[in-house]
């Protein structure tokens, strides 16, 4: 398959296209080629380079691109899928929805789509875009599919979309997205989502993290100091790696401190206030604000809530590690993502766990890769 690939950010649906998972291992997948990717922001481009060093990156804001550019990009052959979704913030139900620049990207994709007129789309985004509404209060999707439907008089995709849980997919993690799907309209092909995996049981927060070392709040760690993987997960995301990156915790001042010292697994924001009302615990250590599953702490024989960019901020939502008194490392949250150690992040930290938390799971991007794969590799 030749793919081009949109929205890139440091490379989570990129790598369930690039890699197959052959006898516990990652594996390059040679019928996948990447003919060129696309990210606006710098240290994720740099990032993906990084990682996928023999894919052209282009890293430059997608409404610059011009059609003869595209077409020097993509030569004379066919280009069979194109993968990305456009930044999702805007769509998130967590904090100001607003349909602003960044919510009205899909365009550009639109714009992409009839400039190369590939055979299929994959399209990923936050389920809350099922539910947002342009400035007229019409729906996004309803414009997402009247447009993608009918690209121009000739050409036009038939859309399919649906919810996906990572869970469901060898990821140790909620994480509901919307994936959408075009066939373009001159091909007679059938598509199904994938339902899961069958007979895989469901993956924990302790099974997927528990042999990374301790880390103390404000350290950092870059070496598995002797623990060794006890599951198949953790093998998998060894691999042969032998030094750990993005492995650190953040320095927290007293009263955050406290409170994390205090929160017990499964709990957050309500708890802490009810050991302030029994006197456990100082008038001066309330929370007044955020929502009731911030400064929670992760339950261990669960799988983690959804990674976001905030995975280490205890007052931003449930990220406190089940039995250390830290939000959780990025590596950690990388790890959560399915994406193995020997994958680099770039950039300050804040940029690292915007990575982390904005991508694709690859385990579940390898489950859509697979049967695309099947219908057109």
């Amino acid at each position: 398959m030749r793919i081009v690939d949109l929205f890139s950010g440091a490379g989570g649906l990129t790598f369930g296209f690039y890699y197959s998972l052959i006898n516990g291992e990652f594996v390059r997948n040679e019928n996948c080629e990447i003919v060129f990717a696309n990210e606006f922001d710098e240290a994720a481009a740099q990032a993906f380079c990084i990682n996928f060093p023999d894919v052209n990156m282009i890293h430059k804001n997608i409404k610059d691109f011009k059609e003869e550019e595209i077409q020097e990009l993509i030569g004379e052959e066919q280009i069979d899928l194109i993968i990305g979704g456009p930044p999702c913030q805007s769509f998130s139900t967590i904090g100001k929805r607003k349909y602003d620049d960044k919510a009205q990207l899909y365009n550009e994709y639109y714009r992409m789509l009839s400039m190369i007129e590939p055979r299929m789309f994959l399209f990923e985004n936050v389920k809350g875009m099922l539910s947002m509404r342009d400035e007229d209060g019409n729906l996004v999707i309803n414009d997402i599919e009247n447009k993608f439907r009918h690209i121009n008089e000739e050409l036009g995709y038939n859309i399919q979309y649906r919810v996906l849980n990572a869970v469901n997919f060898g990821v140790p993690q909620y994480r509901e997205r919307v994936f959408i799907i075009g066939i373009r309209n001159d091909l007679d092909i059938e598509w199904e989502f994938p339902t899961g995996l069958d007979g895989v049981p469901t993956i924990s927060l302790e099974e997927a993290i528990s042999d990374l070392p301790i880390v103390e709040p404000g350290g950092e760690l870059n070496d598995y100091l002797n623990n060794n993987p006890v599951n198949n997960y953790q093998r998998l995301m060894r691999g042969n790696n032998a030094n750990l990156t993005c492995h650190f915790s953040a320095l927290y001042g007293e009263k955050i401190q406290t409170i994390v010292n205090h929160v017990i697994p499964g709990e957050g924001k309500d708890y802490i206030n009810g050991l302030v009302d029994q006197g456990v615990l100082e008038e001066k250590y309330r929370l007044t604000s955020g929502y009731s599953n911030t400064y929670g702490r992760l339950l261990p024989n669960q799988p983690c809530t959804t990674i976001t960019k905030n995975l280490s901020t205890p007052s931003g939502l449930r990220c406190i590690h089940y039995n250390q008194n830290r939000g959780l490392t990025p590596r950690e949250g990388a790890r959560i993502q399915s994406f193995p150690d020997w994958f680099q992040f770039n950039g300050n930290r804040y940029q690292i766990k915007t990575q982390i938390g904005n991508a694709v799971p690859p385990l579940l991007a390898m489950e859509l890769a697979n049967q695309i794969e099947r219908l057109i590799g």
